[in-house]
């Protein structure tokens, strides 16, 4: 009879375990990312590309992400689910005024940003977002092989990135810089041809603003972009930056 009631007991103890609320639980720390590819003007054939890397880069390092290109999900309610909102190669006007609204209200109450590439090729009417993405798309040259000078290597997106980093993209020329933003990278334009900004040419920064954080890079016009294992480090750091309590 005592081996019997020990039975019982151990199947109620592995029972509460595996329970709904526990799993629900275990779900609730786990941040979720949207990534969201919205266009309405240029689009960018590496963003499928993008879309499963993030997604690879989620699975391996504790988050969970969704993708659309479905506007309508910027909503209060909706945006509740998300620890972070992820701009894959955005363009134009792509969200409503009262879409509008609904993400500011998201950064203001914590929320994280990242922009990748034409992310500064969007919403060109929106000042708040010009300040929260950094600057606006100008112009580009044709693709081509590129120094970038590393500057900081505080944070998680440049730690171990080399000082001088080759790589080949389409490197864009920037106007309406903000400010504020803190530069990580700069482009050596002395390296390839097109360069419109001059010695102080930023590609990538990073940013508290307005209750939230906000990282961007400009990498990430190629589909090989999402193949190289620095690139995808690079934006994993910037990822897991705005993530951060």
């Amino acid at each position: 009879m005592k081996n019997l009631y020990a039975l019982f007991f151990l199947f109620i103890v592995l029972l509460t375990s595996c329970s709904p609320k526990s799993e629900k639980s275990a779900s609730l720390k786990t941040p979720w990312v949207l990534v969201f590819y919205k266009t309405e003007g240029y689009y960018h054939k590496s963003i499928p590309a993008g879309k499963a890397a993030i997604q690879k880069l989620g699975r391996e390092n504790g988050f969970k992400v969704d993708t659309t290109k479905n506007a309508d999900v910027f909503l209060s309610d909706s945006l509740k689910k998300y620890k972070a909102v992820l701009f894959l190669s955005t363009t134009q006007d792509v969200m409503t005024s009262a879409q509008q609204s609904a993400f500011e209200q998201f950064i203001k109450a914590g929320g994280g940003f990242v922009g990748v590439h034409a992310a500064t090729d969007t919403e060109f009417n929106w000042p708040w977002y010009n300040q929260l993405v950094g600057a606006y798309f100008e112009s580009h040259p044709k693709v081509q092989n590129a120094t970038i000078q590393v500057l900081d290597k505080s944070h998680p997106s440049t730690s171990f990135l080399p000082d001088r980093w080759e790589r080949e993209d389409e490197w864009y020329n920037f106007k309406n810089i903000n400010p504020n933003v803190k530069v990580l990278a700069t482009l050596d334009e002395t390296t390839y041809k097109g360069g419109k900004n001059g010695a102080n040419h930023p590609i990538a920064w990073y940013h508290a603003f307005d209750g939230g954080k906000a990282f961007y890079t400009a990498g990430g016009h190629t589909i090989e972009s999402f193949q190289e294992p620095l690139f995808l480090r690079h934006l994993l750091g910037g990822i897991q930056y705005v993530l951060q309590d």
